[in-house]
């Protein structure tokens, strides 16, 4: 019984930690976003946008196709409606001024049919059809738009993991190099030989460096939550960036880009635009056509049958036919003005969009100019922080031994660790820099 009991453990133990087991991802920043393009849940809704427009166009194009509908009636007169005519009017030696009454009908009536329609024209149906082209578009430029979005996200959310770890990194570094600092100080001020201000001021810069390090800890596993939401993994999962922060901050470095031409035309949000002003033309369109005919066709065939008791289900009940064929002309004529003020309408939703889109042109070139500019301007920050931290450490190294050897103060040798601790997080910001930037870039120019 007891070792029963052992293996029935055991088992629930297995069984508890296979179910634990997470799944884990390993990606670059390219794999991360090719991973996100197709399962970021934005990115899920737009495929599913696109396949809604292209049933909306079949729905709109079947709509001018031949539709067959079928009918089924039985009807039970429970009473019949009587009728009153003249009291001779079935007996010419009647009264004429009796009223006399008659019931017509059948108890049970039933009537089958079909009917085939055919439009044969109509200018809403041709504006219609070029209607669901273009949101079909709209959908596919809106799906490319997500895109170019996902790829800037994860871009950012990529680097802003590496940014955090390689805080925390750092972080950790300068504490244990002040721990060792501050342990040999401490000892020297037990024999007498330095001030106790010197151990008073290195433990508050140790308060502060433990502080940040636990801030930066928390949120690498926030940053890191983002990145995975950006990219459709649920955040129980473990994802591990096998890119370096510095190497993906040179990757970005690209000077070529600077001196590229700049074509809003091609830009999403252009296109975009100019598929809202199409609508606007379209809209316009539709109501100079509503001026237009509407003709149609249409086919009836069916049969009738009456009966006083209900046996229709028998083989020699008769059934009488009946078919008729007739076309449809609708010619609107005077509406009092009312179409004409729904043209203009149009007509000014038309305008508007072509300022819009004149906008829309002149807004991305600005755009441009200042990503282009944020970016060059990141690039040279990246260079002046790498410069600076470099000459950081140089004056840090320094003034540690100086303080070490009772030449400098406290209060210099803080200062300069001040000085490294801002050198580093500015070096570690300028690469993220370097990145986001690049990556705004991107996505104004289309770039894949």
């Amino acid at each position: 019984m007891k070792e029963k009991l052992i293996v029935t453990l055991l088992l629930l133990s297995f069984l508890g930690n296979a179910q634990e087991k997470k799944t884990t991802y390993s990606f670059t920043l390219q794999q991360a976003i090719e991973h996100a393009v197709e399962n970021n849940y934005a990115a899920i809704n737009a495929n599913r946008d696109i396949e809604i427009a292209k049933q909306k166009k079949w729905e709109t194009t079947a709509s001018g196709l031949p539709q067959i509908t079928s009918n089924l009636q039985y009807l039970n007169n429970l009473d019949f409606q009587v009728q009153g005519v003249s009291g001779n009017a079935f007996d010419p030696n009647g009264d004429p001024n009796a009223i006399s009454t008659i019931a017509f009908g059948t108890k049970h009536n039933m009537n089958a049919s079909a009917t085939l329609n055919q439009l044969i024209f109509d200018g809403s149906y041709i504006v219609a059809l070029q209607s669901a082209k273009v949101y079909l578009q709209v959908s596919q430029n809106a799906k490319e738009k997500t895109a170019f979005e996902i790829k800037e996200m994860v871009t950012n959310a990529y680097g802003n993991v590496l940014l955090a770890k390689e805080s925390i990194l750092i972080l950790d570094k300068n504490k244990t190099t002040l721990d060792k600092t501050l342990f040999e100080t401490t000892e020297t001020f037990k024999n007498g030989l330095v001030e106790e201000e010197n151990v008073e001021q290195l433990q508050i810069t140790l308060t502060q460096l433990n502080s940040s390090l636990s801030n930066a800890t928390k949120r690498a596993e926030i940053a890191l939550n983002l990145l995975k939401i950006a990219m459709g993994i649920d955040i129980e999962s473990e994802v591990i960036l096998t890119e370096k922060l510095d190497d993906l901050a040179m990757q970005n470095v690209d000077l070529t880009v600077l001196s590229e031409t700049f074509d809003s035309e091609n830009s999403i949000d252009f296109r975009i635009q100019k598929n809202e002003q199409e609508v606007k033309r379209l809209m316009l369109k539709l109501e100079r056509f509503r001026a237009l005919p509407t003709i149609g066709a249409q086919l009836n065939y069916g049969a009738n049958t009456f009966a006083n008791k209900f046996d229709f289900l028998t083989t020699d009940q008769k059934w009488y036919n009946y078919s008729n064929f007739g076309v449809n002309i609708s010619l609107p004529i005077f509406s009092s003005f009312r179409d004409r003020a729904r043209t203009q309408q149009a007509k000014i939703a038309y305008d508007q969009s072509k300022t819009q889109l004149t906008e829309t042109e002149q807004r991305l070139k600005l755009q441009y100019q200042q990503a282009k500019t944020d970016y060059e301007y990141s690039i040279e920050e990246y260079s002046a922080s790498k410069s600076n931290l470099k000459l950081a450490e140089r004056i840090e190294g320094k003034q540690q031994i100086k303080f070490k050897e009772g030449i400098s103060s406290s209060f210099e040798f803080t200062e300069a660790q001040r000085q490294l601790y801002t050198a580093q997080q500015n070096y570690l910001q300028a690469m993220i820099d370097v990145m986001n930037k690049k990556a705004t870039l991107d996505k104004l120019t289309n770039k894949k």
